[in-house]
């Protein structure tokens, strides 16, 4: 993410014994103050003895530059599959950590869960990409959260939103879709307000499932598929980017293949993700995970896991324009 200053920020999980999702995880970050070019060392922002910290979604409030990071927590010893049986020592809890000195320095990671999860849900998730905030509409400066959670008894598994309109001092539970099989999402800004979300989809069909909101993310409209955007079930980015001035431009980073997690490949829309006529294919080998950012001084960024024989051999960082696209 980029924040008001310029500087880049990019958040990871810290997985300490393995690459699995579960056990002792913290949350990390280095950050970037030219752009990308170089970055400084691994930081660490939230640890909690031998328990999982994760799902980092951060957004940046641009009336004081604050920044909010969203993020899951859960004991070390309970493994997603024991919190959606029910049978797990405790549950997944949703925190907020704040900056509000450009990224130096994070304030005690605050437990929202109350607030933001239903009784009846068990497994959730932050991201993991980052939040907006709304420039246009009758909420206009609303900080939005893209998530997902997993209903007990029926273990249907749905994407949300979050939101707060006090500046990331109280964060609220917005509407959830009305069809499951969808989880992981990313949002971004539609004109008038309306909010459109991007989910990463569990049937049949190996595309991405999409949705939009008319009431900035109060309630969702009905899923509706996107051929163009093919998928091998994995989280995905979407941002919308341009400058003053400029014609307004989606731009969607995911593996781009039905079997495997493999070809990131960077997409272009001009017309609010009707149509992606402009792709750029930055990895052809295992990739997974992406966020993208619009860089400061122009252009756009991609951090996203990516190796030659696994996705999660590494994390590259790659900046291109749109002239790079074809």
């Amino acid at each position: 993410m980029a924040t008001q200053k310029g500087t880049l920020l990019a958040f990871a999980e810290g997985r300490k014994n393995h690459c699995g999702d579960a056990d002792d995880i913290d949350l990390v970050m280095k950050r970037s103050e030219d752009g990308g070019i170089t970055w400084s060392a691994l930081q660490v922002i939230w640890s909690d003895s031998n328990n999982t910290c994760g799902n980092p979604a951060p957004v940046v409030d641009a009336r004081t530059g604050n920044i909010f990071l969203l993020s899951t927590w859960n004991l070390g010893s309970d493994h997603e599959r024991q919190i959606i049986d029910g049978v797990s020592k405790d549950t997944r809890r949703i925190f907020v950590l704040k900056s509000t000195d450009n990224g130096h320095t994070w304030n005690t990671p605050r437990e929202i869960t109350a607030d933001v999860k239903l009784p009846n849900w068990t497994w959730y998730a932050t991201g993991p990409c980052n939040g907006i905030q709304l420039q246009a509409g009758k909420y206009r400066n609303r900080l939005v959260i893209p998530c997902d959670h997993i209903e007990a008894g029926t273990k249907k598994y749905f994407s949300h939103a979050i939101y707060c309109d006090d500046g990331g001092n109280t964060w609220k539970l917005g509407g959830s879709t009305p069809a499951d099989q969808v989880n992981e999402c990313t949002v971004c800004e539609l004109p008038k307000g309306k909010l459109l979300l991007n989910m990463r989809n569990y049937n049949a069909n190996r595309i991405r499932q999409t949705s939009v909101s008319t009431d900035s993310g109060m309630s969702w409209g009905p899923l509706q598929g996107d051929t163009t955007l093919i998928e091998p079930i994995c989280q995905a980015s979407l941002i919308r980017c341009e400058n003053k001035g400029e014609k307004p431009v989606l731009a969607f980073s995911n593996p781009a293949s039905t079997t495997s997690r493999t070809s990131m490949t960077v997409r272009l829309s001009y017309d609010f993700g009707k149509t992606w006529p402009k792709s750029l294919l930055l990895h052809a080998g295992p990739a997974a995970y992406s966020n993208l950012v619009k860089l400061p001084k122009g252009g756009i960024a991609c951090l996203y896991e990516a190796g030659e024989k696994s996705p999660y051999e590494g994390i590259v960082f790659q900046t291109f324009g749109v002239q790079d696209f074809q």
